[in-house]
Parts: structure tokens; C-alpha cells; sequence
């Protein structure tokens, strides 16, 4: 008898400290959070910590990380060997954030710190600057083990492939020289041989023909270099290459190259960049827009779906999500939207304390009590239009 696949979303009320306490060890490959900004607003509920130790700004400071600390660490065991921490943060705790996770995690395990365009606007309340950005914390729980691809589909873009083929696909053209100075033919001695090609119709092949040159693998300054391919794979694919004349330093030259085209077998995928702007991940607006048609403008600053789904890309299709400040429920929106999409199996588990909504709020007068209820609504309605399931443990 086969046992029925999870649902795509499952949710827990109660402190995010006592849940994590019941996880076991290992149990998510991915953890996104996005804690209290200690700002000292409240909207839906209350991210100001100056009560908690003293008055000033050093000790809101260090009630935060007080607070911040054993919830890291418990999230840190419930993460899996080959798994990733996000977390979402702004300027106010950015500093302390990365100190501590140093401790909690290891200097070694950072792996970056993104900026988040989430306000193109700029906010034009208050003094100074208009802030236009957020962050994201990446770490690993073991940077040799993890099995992040800080890569995405959705960064290709078409000018990133200038030219086209006769059939209509679309590429551009790489050295197929290895352009690093450290492989060459003493380091790599099997890779350094000649190619015949004709810089006129194009054609390359690994034995002499009619209007051909020979071609070594030279740098632009003239030192011997190597092929990045074998011989047995250029010859395996000949189609994918061309003969060019070039102008060098040295003059005009021969060379060989790669047709790198748009749209290989299995996808393209390009390396995701440390700035990701609000056109491409969606901004706050976007994000109240997202929860609006939900359960209504219950909260002022959700994360965007495409922000989430985005760090869904690094991960397999299967991951095991984890959110143990799971707010609005972006989270397990951006799962079953992910799923939806591309067959995923990944299932999330989101978890929220019932913290009592702002007297006064949107939320509070949309007959939300509280900020877990939201949580709660959002993930039910997200199950109803997309699928997948959902289901409350206690």
C-alpha cells in the first residue's frame, strides 16, 4: 500500500523555540526566516526590544541577540548536513546578525550576504537616506557537504546570447581555449594538442582537410595554452564549434571556439548575483498585493512570493523547507507557487506563535487576533487555489 505524499504545506502554532525543541535532528534541507527587525515599530506585531534590558541602543542591541541565539541554535541542529540558512534582516541588526551566526554556524559556512532591493521608492519617511534595500544571510550548515547552486534559470537572459544560427537558436561564442594561466601545457600536458580548422567556412575537425590550419591553444600574448575539451569530445562535438580569424597584440591569428547556446539539454542556469533587484524578485508592494488577494491588506511589510522562490531555485525540487518565523506565510505560498510550476515535491513546514495582532491594525480589524491566525488563513487559502494540501499539527 502506498503511503499518501505529504502535503506541500504543513503549519504549527506555538514559540518557535518550544517547536524546534520537537524537530528532529536533520529534518530541513532549507531554512528561510524572517525574524523581528528590532526597528522599534509595531505594526502587525512587535519587533521592539528596548524593554527587555535596559534603555539605550546597546542594550535593545543585545536583547535582540539574547532573544535571537538559542532560536539559531536550535534551527542550526534541526538543519540538515548538506543544508542553507536565509535570513531576511535590514541595517538595524545586520552587524550583530552576522556575528552571530558566525559563532552559530562557523566563519567557514558564510556564504553570502545579499542585497535585497525590496523598495525601488526608496522609504521617504524619516531622516537621511531613502533605504531602498533589505539583506539575506546565506550560510551552510557544511560548506563541503552543502548542496546549494547559487545559480538560476530566470537570470538567462536573450542579450546574453548576441547571435544566431541558421536554425534560429540563439548563442554566443566562448574561447575554447582554458583562459586561466594555471592550466597549461605543464600542469595539463593531455589537453595541449592541434585542431584543424578553416577560418572561412568555420569548420573545425581534429585531422587535416582540404583549406584547413593548424591550431594550438595559444594565450593573446603567445604563450602555449590548452583546450578546455578533450580530444574525444571535440570530436564528439564538432557542430558546437567554429573556426575564427582574430586580432590579437601579436596580430592576426586562428583560433577555435565554443557555440555555447541558449537552451542546452536539461536548461541553462547562471550564476545568481549578490544584488537582486525588485524587478526580478518582486518588492514590498508586490508582496502586500500577493496577501491582499488572499486574506486581504492584513500586513505592511510581507516578503514577495518571487523573493522566496528564488532561494527555492539553489535547492533541489524535493527540499524540506523550514520557516520558524513564519509571519504572513510567504514561505509556503512561494513552495506550493514552486511546486505548481515545475512538479516540485518540496514541502514546508511553517511555524508561528499566536502573538497578539496590533490593537487598531489592518489585521486586527480583518478579525485576525492573532499574527499565527493570518499564517493559519493564508496557508489554507493557498492550498484551495494551488494544490498540494495542508495540514495543522499541534
Amino acid at each position: 500500500m502506498t503511503a499518501e505524499p505529504a502535503p506541500w504545506n504543513t503549519f504549527v502554532e506555538g514559540d518557535n523555540l518550544d517547536v524546534l525543541a520537537t524537530l528532529p535532528t536533520g529534518s530541513a534541507d532549507l531554512v528561510y526566516i524572517d525574524p523581528p527587525y528590532n526597528t522599534g515599530n509595531d505594526f502587525a506585531y512587535r519587533d521592539d526590544f528596548r524593554g527587555a534590558r535596559g534603555a539605550g541602543a546597546r542594550g535593545r542591541h543585545a536583547a535582540w541577540v539574547d532573544f535571537m541565539r538559542p532560536r539559531l541554535e536550535a534551527g542550526h541542529r534541526v538543519l540538515a548536513d548538506s543544508g542553507v540558512l536565509f535570513v531576511s534582516i535590514d541595517d538595524h541588526e545586520v552587524a550583530h546578525l552576522r556575528l552571530l551566526l558566525d559563532e552559530v554556524h562557523g566563519e567557514d559556512a558564510f556564504l553570502a550576504q545579499v542585497v535585497v532591493n525590496l523598495n525601488p521608492k526608496g522609504r521617504q519617511l524619516g531622516r537621511g537616506f531613502a533605504t531602498s534595500h533589505e539583506y539575506v544571510l546565506v550560510y551552510a550548515k557544511d560548506p563541503a557537504r552543502c548542496v546549494l547552486d547559487a545559480s538560476s534559470t530566470t537570470t538567462v537572459v536573450e542579450s546574453d546570447f548576441p547571435l544566431v544560427a541558421e536554425d534560429g537558436r540563439r548563442y554566443r561564442r566562448l574561447p575554447l581555449r582554458n583562459t586561466n594561466k594555471k592550466f597549461n601545457p605543464l600542469t595539463a600536458p593531455t589537453l595541449h594538442f592541434p585542431v584543424h580548422g578553416d577560418p572561412d567556412s568555420g569548420r573545425v575537425s581534429t585531422v587535416p582537410f582540404a583549406g584547413s590550419v593548424e591550431v594550438e591553444p595559444v594565450f593573446g600574448d603567445g604563450a602555449p595554452a590548452v583546450w578546455r575539451w578533450s580530444r574525444p569530445r571535440i570530436e564528439e562535438r564538432l557542430d558546437d564549434l567554429e573556426c575564427r580569424l582574430v586580432r590579437g597584440p601579436a596580430g592576426d591569428r586562428v583560433d577555435v571556439f565554443q557555440r555555447d547556446w541558449r537552451h542546452p539539454v536539461g536548461g541553462r542556469r547562471k550564476k545568481l548575483r549578490t544584488i537582486w533587484l525588485a524587478e526580478e524578485v518582486g518588492s514590498t508592494d508586490t508582496a502586500v498585493s500577493e496577501l491582499k488577494d488572499l486574506v486581504g491588506h492584513v500586513f505592511e511589510s510581507p516578503k514577495p512570493t518571487g523573493l522566496v522562490r528564488r532561494i527555492l531555485e539553489t535547492m533541489p525540487a524535493d527540499a524540506r523547507v523550514l520557516d520558524y518565523f513564519a509571519g504572513s506565510g510567504t514561505t509556503g505560498h512561494a513552495v506550493a507557487l514552486a511546486n505548481a510550476a515545475d512538479g516540485g515535491r518540496r514541502t514546508c513546514l511553517s511555524v508561528n506563535a499566536p502573538e497578539p495582532t496590533r490593537v487598531g491594525s489592518n489585521a486586527e480589524r480583518a478579525g485576525y487576533a492573532t499574527v499565527s491566525a493570518i499564517t493559519r488563513a493564508r496557508l489554507r487559502a493557498v492550498a484551495e487555489q494551488f494544490g498540494g494540501g495542508f495540514r495543522e499539527l499541534s
